[in-house]
């Protein structure tokens, strides 16, 4: 029989020992930690997670399965997941299978029963940092015996960091795809608006809700030129969430300040905002710990009201919080720009919105998959900055 023994080993030399859950061997990554209680499943399949390993706090996990239905791309994402206590068999009648077998069948390598409270306060307290996940075969040297601690910390601290890392061309999509409006009483509806969607690492339920707002979605691969982008005549172009450093996407902010000079109305969320951030000139910075989790308190500046918002990130726009400023790029090229959304827990930029552009962005994920929806506004607010725009041309 397998050993169960699963060692996680942390890059500051901090270890923790348990049991294997789901695949058994190793993995590598970034050591981040989820707040969120529920959602699991969308947080597995969200390319955004891509070479993290994913520490939930909430202590039980799995209590629902996995189904068919939930997941946010075509596959697991995420380097490695940490749990305190799974669920011993699921109890929901939309389950097709254990989430211990989802993350077995897709090889992905995780640890459980493991105390994922001093576990995260240890990352609160240090920061993020490499974390890997040891098991089965790999816990074990050429001769059989358990492998050195130093042997997998040498292990972790070979493994590359997110900082600088530029990722999205490895979670975008090969092909380009079209999801149609399903507004009104069906399918097929002529659509309000027709928007360009830049793949870094999409969710699916993103184009769904611009579809059920009556928009016709054209998703093309983060690789897209503006060339492409423009032969689709685009209403509006939408730069969605994704892994990596957004000071390494350079492709993607070359694009997006074609986009912002021929004012074509733009909206980004998550990454998105970060590179809507740098094409402005305004800097990016890693955050201690990042915000990751369905539960975490936003400010719209706009109309005043808090929010609870989806949120996955590591790094965050360096913008001034108070009052307008004037984008830094290119002496100011465009234009007026004020931070339209604060984080409540640290002050934290949580959106832009252009004042001389057709442009705004917001930091997490209003499309509530998994999470609430408090934020399915900003919908709305992208097809009505799109129609007057269009109002706009026609009566210049």
């Amino acid at each position: 029989m397998t050993d169960p023994t699963a060692v996680l080993v942390l890059e500051d030399g901090r270890t923790f020992t348990g049991l294997a859950f789901g695949a058994q061997g190793s993995t590598v990554g970034e050591i981040v930690f989820n707040t969120g209680m529920t959602g699991y499943q969308e947080t597995l399949t969200d390319p955004s997670y891509h070479r993290q390993i994913v520490v939930m706090t909430a202590p039980h996990i799995g209590n629902t399965g996995v189904n068919e239905e939930d997941p946010e791309s075509t596959r697991i994402w995420v380097a490695g997941y940490v749990v305190r206590d799974p669920a011993i068999r699921p109890s929901s009648w939309r389950s097709t299978r254990t989430l211990a077998d989802g993350l077995a069948d897709e090889g992905v390598v995780g640890i459980s029963d493991i105390d994922t409270r001093a576990l995260t306060r240890h990352l609160r307290e240090r920061g993020v940092m490499r974390g890997g996940i040891f098991s089965g075969p790999a816990l074990l040297d050429s001769s059989g015996r358990r492998r050195a601690e130093q042997d997998l910390l040498d292990e972790v601290t070979s493994a590359p960091a997110m900082s600088g890392a530029d990722l999205a061309g490895e979670v975008t999509i090969a092909e380009p795809y079209t999801v149609e409006p399903v507004r009104g009483p069906a399918s097929g509806a002529e659509p309000v608006a027709t928007v360009v969607a830049l793949d870094l690492g999409i969710k699916s339920m993103t184009p769904q809700r611009l579809a059920e707002r009556g928009v016709r979605t054209h998703v093309l691969p983060a690789t897209a030129t503006t060339e492409q982008v423009l032969a689709l005549e685009p209403d509006g172009v939408f730069f969605s969430n994704g892994p990596g450093d957004p000071a390494a996407a350079v492709h993607e902010i070359e694009l997006l300040r074609d986009v912002l000079d021929r004012r074509i109305p733009f909206f980004g969320i998550c990454y998105g905002n970060q590179l809507l951030g740098r094409a402005l000139g305004f800097g990016t910075y890693k955050l201690t710990y990042g915000h990751r989790g369905v539960n975490q308190p936003v400010l719209d500046r706009r109309t005043r009201k808090v929010e609870i918002t989806a949120h996955n990130h590591g790094f965050a726009v360096d913008a001034p919080i108070e009052g307008e400023s004037t984008a830094p790029h290119e002496d100011g090229r465009y234009g007026r720009v004020v931070v339209s959304h604060v984080a409540l827990n640290d002050q934290v930029v949580e959106g832009l919105e252009c004042l001389d552009r057709p442009a705004f962005s917001v930091q997490y994920h209003p499309e509530a998959a998994a999470g609430p929806h408090d934020a399915g506004y900003l919908f709305d607010r992208f097809v009505e900055l799109m129609a007057a725009s269009t109002t706009t041309e026609e009566n210049p």
